[in-house]
């Protein structure tokens, strides 16, 4: 067990926060994390909180938000000025986001199936209506989708 009162290096951050040095650093330039004091040696110095925001990262990335999404969520936390309201907005656009992709999922779920519906999987490639689609076809209309004229 590390103390909590001693400095972390950044090996030992990425180590406890399962990431890379390199996301450490690619964390801070994004403005996701502070820059940590430097010891005299030039080494990062980062203390426990820095593992509670990597946490929150982590959680946050794991549904679904962007790098810049959780740049806001974390502004909004520290802002003396943001409300809940502030941050619901944030998820309730991820989640309208989200539900746009399964509705487009859905449709190309259907047109995938009419694709393959179209193919006894037999014969020639010659013959074949799926390349014959590929190679003619509209996909924007079997996708369900107004063709672009």
């Amino acid at each position: 067990m590390i103390d909590s009162k001693k400095s972390l290096k950044i090996g030992q951050v990425a180590a406890l926060a399962n990431l890379s040095v390199e996301s450490i650093r690619y964390y801070e330039q994004r403005g996701l994390l502070q820059a940590p004091r430097r010891s005299q040696s030039g080494y990062r110095e980062y203390s426990h909180r820095v593992l509670e925001r990597l946490a929150f990262i982590a959680r946050a990335k794991v549904l679904g938000f962007s790098l810049t999404e959780i740049g806001e969520l974390l502004q909004l936390q520290i802002s003396p000025d943001a409300d809940r309201g502030q941050v619901k907005q944030v998820v309730v656009e991820k989640l309208e986001l989200v539900e746009q992709k399964l509705q487009q999922l859905q449709q190309l779920k259907g047109a995938l199936q009419k694709l393959a519906c179209s193919c006894d999987g037999h014969g020639s490639v010659d013959d074949c209506p799926i390349i014959t689609f590929l190679q003619q076809g509209d996909a924007a209309a079997l996708c369900g989708e107004q063709s672009a004229s």
